[in-house]
């Protein structure tokens, strides 16, 4: 599967922002012992009684092996706090760039950790593989099926047995804008596909080119252009042929994934459109995804497609806001009743079945975990639909949670993160970047298509 998720890449623009006020209240528990140094004179007790159901852990350590790493591992580190200090366990939090490849190799060699962050379901489908996973306990399950979807447990499920409950989400399916560009040229956010064909023909008249876009990323440069195709899958043929081309039923090269492609080149490969404020339609191939988007704030160009986590490029006196410098609105679907939504996410998953290892995958499936995460770090939210999004700051974090808590919101994976390596971190990008600089849709559909592997 995917060496490195897309999201995992993606991970150094996206450094979190820790609520200090909010770690310093969570640095000691009503139970804890009045001496222990590390409370502080000014720490805040916390209520216990929520965590008593987890019984007396004292003694007892969990290991938890992730590719998130620093500065991101701080905000987990202090979501782990309350947990530890009402139950007594230990948390030993390890980090690593290498996760993806040395948790398959840990895991085949029979010594894997108690718990992993899995940032994809193919991988956990390979994990499960090994025989070393276990399946998620009871009130695991029943937190799931309380606080999410359907759709987010069949990618923590394999063999039609459940293992992993979500973590943290993200929302592909936005577009950036200027807020006080559309006041002042009296632009509307557009509500289906039409209305958002209909505003890019408009900016053309007014002499402007609405769009821009960069998918250059060191190894994985045509990554951003899935995320363009599998958005305009999700819309063009809906969800249950998305997940057959994700799983290969139906081909790569097949009418459906062809006239995705074709609906992306309209925008992308349309030299009225792009590149605003940086080239030509073959510029597209040499902009860096963080750098695509900036010259919004520059009024070169208008709109940029890109997940909820690009407001990390922005610099940090940008205000990010229906109000502000820059905001993003959802990419519409083809009418507007229906919400396809895109994303990605990360599971946990548990190699052991200790009590206190299950009692630690409970807490962390709950929304009392998800919302003391959400108020620990900025550019955070989960689909837990027990999160108070009233309690979420930032303002794109707060779109993107309120758009995976709407009940109209089918929201899918990042299909390219569930291929098979050979096409969803090799294939698709290369083929993806001869396509934007000039290669027909015809021949990239065929060639990824060659790339699939035979059964």
């Amino acid at each position: 599967m995917f060496g490195l998720a897309k999201s995992q890449r993606l991970r150094g623009a996206l450094a979190g922002t820790v609520g200090v006020g909010l770690v310093l209240g969570m640095t000691a528990c009503s139970s804890s012992d009045d001496t222990d140094a590390e409370a502080g004179a000014s720490a805040q007790a916390i209520d216990c009684a929520p965590y008593a159901s987890y019984g007396d852990l004292k003694g007892k350590t969990v290991s938890v092996y992730t590719g998130i790493v620093t500065p991101e591992d701080t905000a987990y580190k202090n979501s782990y706090k309350p947990f530890e200090q009402c139950t007594g366990v230990t948390i030993k939090y390890e980090g690593d760039k290498a996760f993806e490849a040395q948790i398959l190799v840990r895991a085949q060699a029979g010594n894997p950790p108690d718990l992993a962050i899995v940032p994809q379901p193919g991988l956990l489908q390979q994990l499960v593989a090994t025989g070393k996973a276990v399946e998620a306990p009871a009130e695991v399950a029943a937190n799931v099926d309380k606080f999410w979807g359907a759709d987010w447990k069949a990618y923590g499920s394999a063999n039609g047995k459940f293992y992993a409950a979500p973590s943290g989400a993200s929302v592909k399916s936005l577009v950036w804008y200027s807020p006080t560009e559309f006041k002042d040229s009296g632009y509307t956010v557009p509500t289906t596909l039409a209305d958002l064909k209909a505003l890019s023909d408009k900016m053309v008249a007014d002499k402007k080119k609405p769009w821009c876009a960069g998918i250059a990323s060191g190894d994985a440069t045509g990554w951003p252009l899935t995320d363009w195709m599998e958005d305009f899958m999700l819309r063009l043929s809906g969800p249950e042929a998305y997940d057959k081309w994700v799983s290969h039923e139906i081909p790569f090269n097949g009418p459906e994934s062809t006239a995705a492609l074709d609906a992306v080149g309209a925008y992308l490969k349309n030299p009225a459109y792009v590149n605003g404020g940086l080239g030509d339609v073959k510029s597209i191939a040499t902009t860096t995804f963080q750098e695509a988007g900036l010259p919004i704030l520059e009024g070169t160009c208008s709109l940029h497609r890109q997940a909820s986590f690009y407001a990390a490029n922005f610099d940090k006196d940008t205000k990010v806001a229906e109000d502000g410098d820059v905001f993003a609105f959802y990419l519409p679907g083809n009418d507007a009743a229906s919400k396809p939504v895109l994303g990605g996410g990360e599971f946990n998953l548990a190699f052991s079945d200790r009590p206190e290892v299950k009692a630690f995958q409970t807490y962390l499936s709950t929304d009392t975990w998800a919302n003391i995460k959400a108020g620990l770090s900025q550019g955070w939210i989960s689909a837990n639909k027990g999160l108070d999004t009233t309690k979420v700051s930032n303002p794109i974090d707060k779109l993107s949670a309120e758009l995976l808590q709407n009940p109209s919101t089918v929201f899918r994976f990042d299909g390219s993160d569930q291929m098979p390596a050979a096409v969803g971190s090799n294939a698709i990008f290369k083929q993806m970047t001869n396509w934007i600089t000039g290669q027909d849709t015809k021949t990239t559909v065929d060639n990824v298509e060659k790339a699939w592997p035979a059964k």
